[in-house]
């Protein structure tokens, strides 16, 4: 009789599973959406087409010149340094175990697909009426595994590699990040050794004039009001060199906080010459965009948002879970047998939403909400960086044409001091604010130049940004 009833137990439990295999194959027909791979929703948006076909125009990277930040930056120098912070910086070393934490939970997500297994041994004993103490024991080994039927772990798995994939972006973001620091930091640097070295330079020149000027005095040549605004002048002078020494030290202190060391001081170039690299003379072509990490990690949070609608709507739809247990017991019921016996089980449960259909549908509607939202984070994004690539390209033109008419001007300027200084000791009709005027003038043209060079490096830094920040 028990073993008929297994039979009628073990026919039942197929005609279950059976039903239910159908129930979710008419399910999957109605639902095939949430098996979708995610792609760029070009009918959505103009930006996005624009992007999708410079994607599909991109040739080989090989070809293109996806210039490194070796290729922008060629001071050996700063090269030295940027090596050091890339080392060292602890910002791109919490991005790189971002980017380990998002592995991790890819293997998890991947990892889901296999059945779980537990051991779960228990025992206990008890006595009733001063009866003997009967031990009972299980040993059981319990397996369950839930078929993915309606895609819910595998939306999970996809969301979690697009999220490891934004993470390697967010890392290669902060490298570029920490790249334009340094080269920002170093080139500043650079500026502020050349204002002093030119203001220590003015500052003896007009220390010769203040000595000059006694001497004329003293020949009867001039009055004691040209010496005394001589002096003053070089007094001027002599204050700005402090401030200087002060932003030089700051600057060292924060150069010294990239590369993660104690402060010290950093040696620099004394060679300005640099120059945007021949390939991106005439322009950067819009696919350079889908290099830029910034712009990748944007795509890869829409990618994410995608899968965590996707796992909102397969809530809707319900999950099938087979579980086994097996192990070794000598309990039977309410019966204590020594020796035991082997016993196994096999169950199956299909878990449908109801009462919870009005949380999912929130939880759907909160998932297309997130999912808007980051793809108007990457429309933005991708405009952003069209217009930084533009900005860059232009103002690198045109800090070198203002350099060349300030260097003109610094020329000039120069036969200008020389030829009012010359005036001043030969013709009594000059006056020395004549002599003031020009030497003022110069240092502030020189200034310029010295300010115009900064300009351009930073311009330098921003077409590296624009690029994408190498490989």
């Amino acid at each position: 009789m028990g073993l008929n009833n297994n039979k009628f137990d073990f026919r039942l439990m197929k005609k279950i599973l059976g039903y239910s295999v159908a129930a979710f194959i008419a399910f999957a027909f109605t639902s095939c959406h949430i098996y979708k791979k995610y792609e760029l929703p070009t009918n959505e948006s103009p930006i996005v087409e624009d992007f999708s076909k410079a994607l599909e125009a991109r040739v080989d990277s090989t070809s293109l010149p996806y210039l490194g930040w070796k290729e922008i930056f060629t001071d050996p120098i700063l090269q030295r340094y940027i090596s050091m912070a890339l080392e060292n910086n602890k910002d791109l070393d919490n991005a790189r175990l971002n980017v380990d934490i998002a592995a991790a939970q890819l293997k998890g997500a991947k990892l889901s697909y296999f059945p779980s297994v537990s051991l779960n041994p228990n025992g206990g004993t008890a006595s009733y009426g001063g009866s003997h103490m009967n031990w009972s024991y299980t040993i059981p080994l319990a397996v369950q595994w839930e078929i993915d039927v309606f895609a819910k772990i595998l939306n999970k798995k996809r969301g979690a590699k697009a999220n490891l994939e934004m993470m390697e972006d967010y890392r290669q973001a902060v490298q570029s990040q920490i790249v334009c620091g340094v080269a920002n930091t170093y080139y500043s640097l650079v500026m502020l050794h050349q204002q002093l070295s030119l203001t220590k330079s003015t500052s003896e020149i007009w220390k010769e004039q203040v000595e000059s000027m006694e001497l004329l005095k003293t020949a009867g040549r001039t009055n004691e009001a040209a010496v005394v605004q001589s002096r003053a002048n070089y007094y001027n002078i002599m204050s700005t060199i402090p401030v200087l020494e002060n932003s030089i030290n700051q600057l060292q202190n924060t150069l010294s906080l990239l590369l993660n060391v104690y402060p010290q001081e950093w040696e620099v170039s004394e060679d300005l010459s640099f120059r945007i690299p021949d390939e991106l003379v005439n322009g950067i072509p819009i696919s350079y965009l889908a290099t830029r990490p910034d712009v990748r990690a944007l795509e890869r949070a829409l990618a994410t948002a995608y899968y965590a609608t996707n796992s909102a709507r397969s809530n809707f739809y319900p999950g099938l879970v087979i579980s086994a247990q097996g192990g070794f017991t000598n309990l039977l019921g309410s019966i204590i047998k020594n020796p035991g016996e082997w016993f196994i089980t096999l169950a199956g449960s299909l878990a449908a939403p109801i009462f919870s259909r009005g949380q999912n549908i929130a939880t759907l509607e909160a998932a297309k909400a997130q999912q808007k939202q980051a793809l108007n984070n990457f429309e933005y994004g991708v405009l952003t960086a069209s217009a930084d690539v533009s900005d860059a390209l232009v103002a690198y033109n045109k800090y070198g044409s203002q350099y060349e008419y300030l260097n003109n001007q610094v020329e000039q300027l120069e036969k200008a001091v020389e030829y009012t200084n010359e005036l001043f000791m030969y013709n009594p009709t000059t006056t020395y604010l004549e002599v003031l005027t020009a030497r003022s003038s110069l240092l502030s043209a020189q200034l310029s130049c010295i300010a115009n060079w900064h300009e351009r490096a930073a311009a330098l830094i921003s077409i590296y940004q624009a690029v994408g920040g190498g490989r």
